[in-house]
């Protein structure tokens, strides 16, 4: 029997899912205007992330100013709060409008049947990007998701990444992390292409420490692990929320990787994730705990 307190979370998630849903009929500029007050809102009031986002702030950019990095920290908050919300018509509005808020480019990179591993950063608009690849390549993607603890909340995430799956030519795959990688790499060497955001700390046993802004950092190093196992080439994608929605960039393939050291590989990707946060730093994901995991003996960041 439920309790009253997971009555109450029931229909909290609910009634979310039902603001998402009336949200995607909203023009876009008033659902930014939205976006904006609830990024000041968190950035205010969620003190702990606030905090999380300043120490990587500080750690990525320590030539900068104070001021510089709180107005930083600001913008984060506020294209967090947007890309979030952006997620109402991304799932839920009709699709010709999807397609005109979402400039897909360079897409011939991925035309084929040769495998590919996607290198996806975590921008504020990596679902925006997923949702550009599904609907409008002619590919079925694949990519891994990792199970919400909130059932209902689970399922309504899953529908709006699954939304395009049945398009003609293409579709969309989602991988449990439970499910282990062999399947993943089975549908990479069959030509699905893996759509993959390893830019996180999932602890140090899953990881290797390289360095990222110059601090040491666990990072997956599964972009060359996957790379190599299925020869797949490695293909950046890069989303960038702009005023009339997002900008998808499909880049060139990287040439010479992967290689046949594993360390090398994720050092060289921090290093060219780098470069793209820079053209873009306050729509990088920086609520992340990028730096929970220290090399033994060095002290806690958070």
């Amino acid at each position: 029997m439920r309790t009253l307190r997971q009555w109450g979370s029931a229909l909290f998630t609910r009634s979310g899912i039902v603001f998402m849903q009336a949200l995607a009929a909203v023009p876009l500029p008033a659902v930014r205007g939205i976006g904006i007050a609830l990024g000041w809102f968190l950035y205010l009031v969620v003190g702990s992330r606030r905090r999380v986002v300043d120490a990587n702030l500080l750690l990525c950019f320590p030539e900068q100013t104070v001021q510089q990095r709180r107005g930083l920290a600001q913008q984060t908050f506020i294209y967090f709060a947007q890309a979030w919300l952006d997620r109402s018509w991304l799932w839920h509005a009709p699709p010709e409008i999807v397609r005109r808020r979402l400039k897909l480019t360079g897409a011939e990179v991925l035309e084929g049947e040769q495998p590919v591993v996607i290198f996806a950063p975590h921008f504020v608009g990596m679902d925006a990007g997923w949702t550009a690849l599904t609907q409008q390549v002619q590919r079925a993607f694949t990519t891994i998701y990792t199970d919400q603890a909130n059932r209902m909340l689970d399922r309504w995430i899953l529908r709006g990444r699954r939304r395009f799956a049945a398009t003609p030519g293409g579709g969309a795959r989602l991988f449990g992390r439970i499910e282990g990688v062999q399947p993943i790499l089975s549908a990479l060497k069959s030509g699905q292409p893996l759509y993959l955001l390893p830019d996180m700390n999932f602890g140090p046993q899953e990881s290797v420490f390289v360095p990222f802004y110059g601090v040491s950092a666990a990072t997956v190093p599964s972009l060359s692990r996957f790379a190599r196992l299925s020869r797949a080439r490695v293909v950046p994608v890069i989303t960038r929320m702009t005023g009339g929605g997002y900008d998808v960039q499909v880049l060139p393939a990287w040439e010479n990787f992967p290689t046949g050291d594993l360390l090398a590989d994720t050092a060289l990707m921090n290093q060219r994730l780098e470069g793209y946060i820079n053209a873009q730093p306050a729509q990088y994901y920086w609520v992340h705990k990028r730096f929970k995991s220290r090399p033994e003996g060095e002290a806690p960041v958070y």
